[in-house]
């Protein structure tokens, strides 16, 4: 039990593995609001009609948030990686918390975005106070005519009321503004609790030392450059010889010739071999040696993803 206790525990260290992922975070945040700021200025539009005013302010929220959301989700190599794993080989080799924190990294990073969003929104507070101006209780307000109701109300976003009403409104919009920046301060404030706890369960729960942690993440970063750039070469090349036996020639810059000179290719690699290196890695050590990626496991001839009487599994889930 206690040994299972501690497997589930590791896969805390999901979260924020690497400066890269948090550099990447930061200028995902910085993208967001800039967007935020050309939306107001340039589509952000309140109707001020009872009814349409609610409808429409929490879509100018709610509805670029969720798709920022799809396409951080998107954009995520585990989603695909997790795909790939439940395509090939299904999730018998993960426990509930693997798959809870795989899903855990995927949602976290893909919410970055749509919670800056949200924020920003929040503390610019116009879709806020188009959202609810009408719901404002008519008796709350100094002095406001009886006659007036929420269709008055509705039209105070515009700033098209009635001369005796300029105070109601300029109070109405202070306070609604003031509770978008509360709820925006709020969300903030939660966010950033849970990233200051999520850091320390990760450094206290990882099975790595800090100095390993760090050589892993340069290695999968290294090595993901590497692999793009030599699969780029690869492809350019075969593709050329492919050309040329159709053609009977191929038309090559210098840069091209050197490269076809110097890199011979042979054929290309089975699907086994490109299946063998796709899906989610669980970092795994074989007779005391790390196995930094499903690359390097491959390199190694180590074969399958659970424990073996010759391997050990820390179950630590690669970012």
């Amino acid at each position: 039990m206690a040994a299972l206790i501690a497997e589930n525990f590791r896969f805390l260290s999901l979260f924020f593995k690497s400066k890269d992922v948090m550099i990447f975070n930061g200028l995902v945040a910085l993208g967001t609001v800039g967007s935020e700021e050309l939306f107001s200025v340039v589509a952000f539009n309140c109707p001020c009609s009872p009814a349409r005013n609610y409808i429409y302010g929490l879509a100018a929220i709610g509805v670029p948030a969720l798709a920022l959301f799809l396409i951080g989700v998107m954009w995520n190599n585990h989603t695909w990686n997790l795909v790939a794993e439940c395509h090939k080989r299904g999730t018998k080799n993960f426990s509930a918390a693997a798959t809870f924190l795989l899903f855990g990294s995927i949602l976290g990073r893909a919410s970055v975005a749509p919670i800056t969003w949200s924020v920003i929104s929040l503390l610019r507070g116009e879709a806020y106070i188009c959202a609810l101006s009408e719901f404002v209780k008519p008796s709350s307000l100094d002095k406001f005519p009886a006659e007036y109701g929420a269709e008055v109300l509705a039209k105070f976003p515009c700033r098209d009321v009635p001369a005796n009403l300029t105070k109601s409104r300029d109070e109405v919009t202070r306070r609604l503004r003031y509770e978008s920046q509360l709820f925006g301060w709020l969300l903030i404030g939660i966010v950033a609790v849970l990233v200051f706890l999520t850091k320390c369960l990760k450094h206290c729960c990882s099975p790595l030392s800090y100095r390993q942690e760090s050589y892993w993440a340069q290695y999968r970063s290294n090595e993901d450059k590497l692999f793009r750039r030599t699969a780029e070469v690869h492809s350019r090349i075969l593709a050329a010889k492919n050309v040329k036996q159709f053609f009977g020639f191929v038309a090559l810059d210098k840069e091209e010739k050197e490269l076809v000179q110097e890199f011979p290719v042979e054929g290309v690699q089975p699907s086994p071999q490109w299946n063998a290196i796709t899906g989610v890695y669980i970092y795994r050590e074989n007779k005391g040696f790390p196995l930094y990626s499903r690359l390097h496991k491959w390199a190694k001839g180590v074969e399958g993803n659970g424990p073996t009487p010759e391997g050990h599994e820390l179950l630590f889930l690669a970012s």
